[in-house]
């Protein structure tokens, strides 16, 4: 008959020391999280003021094609008006 294994014996000591360990990881990687959810609220914040910024530039930004047609009429009837004067 074949003697069991005796297998693998781990003491309760190295338990809580890899239980510590382990402990001592996630509080890390818990810190590196917190870390980076503050850099994407900034990240949030500029987006949405850069995205104000562009909308505010557009709005801005709708006269200048109206006045470009206003001036080339004027200067269009101001040809014709000047041909019709001969």
């Amino acid at each position: 008959m074949a003697t069991p294994d005796a297998g693998v014996y781990i003491s309760t000591a190295q338990m809580y020391q890899e239980v510590r360990d382990l402990a001592q990881t996630v509080g890390r990687i818990e810190s590196k999280v917190d870390s980076f959810l503050d850099e994407a609220k900034d990240i949030r914040s500029d987006v949405q003021d850069h995205e104000l910024r562009i909308r505010t530039l557009e709005r801005a930004r709708w006269p200048l094609p109206t006045i470009g047609v206003l001036t080339g009429l004027a200067g269009a009837a101001t040809g014709v008006v000047s041909l019709l004067a001969r």
